[in-house]
């Protein structure tokens, strides 16, 4: 599933209309390069869960993880400058994205070793795969993947 969006507004809104759409338990990984708009992204995804208008979503590059509290918690985790998927292990993030919180993780790629290409660390088998390419100024491109979850579809969100 493929998705575009020409501004700010439109990607918030989109992750707004994906946030409606998440349950306890999903954990979303965002591929991208830097200002690819995987911050924005997950204020909309937030915005969609619930969380509080007045919280200040932001990119937890140097906290690693940030949890926003709502009607379903968020675990917002960011792996830019972990260098390796033993550095990421030694976090004891599993606790986190195995709850009954939605769990989005900036700079997935981290997750994958060379050798197991198509498998991220951590056991995550279920997920929601987002890549975003930057195609101009503000066009952005987002391809959506549901993999693990045979019977879901979030072609609603198109």
């Amino acid at each position: 599933m493929k998705i575009s969006t020409d501004n700010h507004q439109k990607t918030f809104a989109f992750g707004e209309r994906l946030g409606q759409s998440l349950k306890p338990g999903d954990i979303v990984l965002l591929f991208g390069d830097l200002s690819a708009g995987k911050t924005t992204l997950t204020q909309g995804v937030c915005q969609g869960l619930g969380i509080e208008k007045e919280e200040h979503i932001r990119s937890p590059t140097f906290t690693l993880l940030n949890i926003y509290q709502g009607p379903t918690p968020v675990n917002h985790i960011d792996l830019y400058r972990l260098e390796s998927i033993s550095e990421i292990e030694a976090l004891g993030l599993e606790e986190n994205l195995f709850s009954k919180s939605v769990s989005i993780i900036e700079w997935a790629e981290k997750l994958y070793q060379k050798n197991k290409p198509d498998q991220p660390g951590l056991g995550i088998e279920e997920r929601i795969e987002i890549r975003i390419r930057i195609e101009e100024a503000n066009r952005r491109n987002f391809e959506i993947e549901v993999i693990g979850q045979s019977k879901r579809s979030l072609r609603h969100l198109f």
